[in-house]
């Protein structure tokens, strides 16, 4: 009997011991930023998503995270920013924020990464990007009109101030809140990654 129990108690203590190195580690799991940045909607949560259409691991990383968004309380106010480290990354994320700017259905976002990943498509320039789009239905004209606006082009310097803040050198990377920064590979992977941001919005919740 005595060992039954003891055999129990260890059971328990793993088990313990388990949940105790699954929570989240600062410095390991996730960076608290020494200097917050501010969230564009005050009173919620923000969670961040800063990626590239060209991105394998961004694009693997969508049939994960889309689910995930669904989901979020009404409390936690989801944005994706794309990373703009020059050349065809500023050609593509020029292109997202513009799509964003049209209000086209997540759809089009999808078909995008598609393009790129399944069908091996370039849309290295904003013709090229217009001409595709144009097969999803949206109007090549207003596409392009918006592309070469002051309204875009204000979001592309918002958008490289913002990852300068957070500090990022590559894609996908996550931020919660302004203040907390990890990404897949600091995760464990794609699900942790999103373990870890569940954590830290409940930290956030925790602390209002």
């Amino acid at each position: 009997m005595r060992k039954l129990i003891l055999g129990a108690a260890l059971a328990i203590s793993s088990l313990f011991a388990l949940a105790v190195q699954a929570e989240p580690i600062a410095g390991k799991n996730y960076v608290e930023l020494a200097s917050p940045v501010p969230v564009s909607k005050p009173g919620q949560i923000e969670v961040v998503e800063l990626f590239w259409y060209g991105c394998g691991h961004c694009y693997q990383f969508e049939s994960t995270i889309n689910p995930w968004i669904e989901q979020l309380p009404e409390d936690v106010n989801f944005v994706r920013i794309p990373a703009l480290f020059g050349g065809l990354w500023n050609v593509q994320g020029q292109g997202f924020i513009t799509l964003e700017a049209l209000k086209v259905e997540p759809a089009v976002h999808a078909a995008v990464f598609d393009a790129i990943h399944k069908q091996g498509k370039k849309l290295a320039t904003a013709e090229e990007m217009a001409e595709f789009l144009a097969t999803l239905g949206v109007d090549k004209d207003a596409f392009l009109k918006t592309y070469n606006s002051f309204g875009v082009k204000s979001q592309m310097e918002k958008a490289k101030k913002l990852a300068m803040a957070y500090q990022i050198n590559g894609v996908p990377v996550m931020i919660v809140n302004g203040k907390y920064r990890f990404d897949i590979g600091s995760s464990g992977g794609p699900e942790q990654a999103l373990q870890v941001a569940d954590y830290l919005i409940e930290k956030e919740r925790a602390a209002q």
